[in-house]
């Protein structure tokens, strides 16, 4: 599983019939920043991935991929390659709070 910012979403009216009623949410991943591990830093790509959530744009998110992906609830038969699979509430590295309330 990654770490990720949900950054928007995506819309597309023509797909395939299993991917109908699906929310699919752009996401960018977030990596711990290796010279300052207090903080986060922004991967180089972004991902479209299906939500199984209700996750929101500004949330961090966490999500899984390739085959994984499809083992979330109702996606076994789908074609998808990427899904968020949980809200994020905090995140502590090396002990100290990077992401979430004190």
């Amino acid at each position: 599983m990654f770490l990720a910012e949900v950054i928007g979403q995506v819309v597309a009216t023509k797909k395939d019939d299993s991917m109908v009623g699906r929310k699919l949410l752009l996401v960018r991943p977030k990596l711990v920043d290796e010279s300052d591990p207090s903080r986060f830093r922004d991967g180089v790509n972004t991902i479209v991935a299906v939500d199984t959530v209700g996750a929101g744009e500004g949330e961090l998110v966490m999500f899984c991929q390739g085959s994984s992906a499809r083992q979330a609830g109702g996606l076994k038969t789908i074609p998808v390659d990427a899904a968020v699979v949980a809200i994020v509430d905090s995140v502590d590295v090396l002990g100290k709070k990077v992401y979430g309330s004190p």
